[in-house]
């Protein structure tokens, strides 16, 4: 059957015998491999220690029930990717309602049908690698990003930004009670792309800067090191350019348009391009494109 990638590892968590036995038949002959839980928090352990690739969740079960299984998975950073059906004979709307909260990317009734369970799957098992692969590639730029829900809880990190958190001493305690409703109110505004909070309680200078909405409702941020001179002030410095063609150049760079540019730094899109006329020569290019390649090259060091 290739309706899933075999050798995928899918977790099913079902206090129903009879149900699990159900699933993981239909999820073994689709040659995928089937890890089972009972409850909750034997799902947690095991997620902690074989990370699935998709987790087929039951909402009503004894001692943990999904909901809080799905919301403790989505508070940790490792676990938060994984996407987790929901499984359940509750049908009433705040029922799935109350399942998508949680975390949940999908929610099937019982009684299970297997075909249409194993094609769900397919879509949110690609879903889930287009995601990983993304978040690889950020990994790899070396850059201090991370995504935050609107509720200001950590989502993912690439590993500079994880290293830039313990150097201003952010753990876990600080990001809670600290960090998470400092960008809960920040966010709670709006902000624009581009837009920027300076954190405040810590001893070390952070700040983090929006860099866009993500179709999941996270927020891409990036985190700002305060003892580093910033992408505009380095290319200040480097390229002998004022303090405003600097900051047009940076966001030229960071691929925003003349007019998103203008926005973000609350002047006309013509006086950008005018900008952008006096900046080619001393870069000696002819053209935007050119000018935000050299503009990269010195913002790579940044990071």
């Amino acid at each position: 059957m290739s309706t899933v990638c075999r050798n995928d590892v899918v977790l099913v968590v079902d206090d129903s015998p009879d149900a699990l036995s159900l699933i993981n038949d239909a999820l073994e002959s689709a040659g995928l491999d089937v890890l089972v839980a009972l409850e909750g928090r034997q799902a947690l352990t095991i997620a902690r220690r074989i990370r699935p690739d998709i987790i087929l969740l039951d909402a009503i079960m004894p001692n943990m029930d999904g909901f809080d299984t799905c919301r403790t998975l989505k508070a940790d950073p490792a676990l938060a990717s994984i996407p987790v059906i929901f499984m359940t004979g509750l049908v009433d709307t705040d029922d799935i309602v109350r399942g998508l909260e949680a975390g949940g990317v999908d929610y099937l009734t019982k009684p299970i049908n297997p075909h249409e369970l194993l094609a769900r799957m397919k879509v949110h098992l690609s879903n889930a690698r287009l995601t990983n692969s993304a978040q690889s590639a950020l990994d790899s730029t070396g850059q201090h990003l991370v995504t935050v829900s609107a509720s200001g809880q950590l989502c993912w990190a690439t590993p500079q930004a994880y290293a830039l958190l313990a150097r201003a001493r952010v753990d876990e305690a600080w990001q809670q009670q600290q960090l998470a409703p400092q960008l809960a109110r920040w966010l709670s505004h709006a902000p624009v792309p581009g837009s920027q909070l300076a954190l405040s309680g810590l001893d070390y200078p952070l700040a983090v800067r929006l860099i866009s909405h993500q179709d999941n409702g996270e927020q891409l941020l990036k985190l700002i090191d305060g003892e580093r001179p910033g992408g505009a002030a380095m290319l200040k410095a480097e390229l002998a350019l004022t303090e405003r063609e600097s900051e047009v150049l940076y966001w030229i760079a960071n691929g925003k348009t003349n007019r998103e540019a203008a926005e973000i730094l609350q002047m006309s899109p013509r006086t950008v391009n005018k900008h952008l006329e006096q900046i080619f020569p001393k870069l000696g290019v002819e053209n935007r494109t050119a000018a935000a390649g050299v503009a990269l090259r010195l913002l790579a060091m940044e990071e």
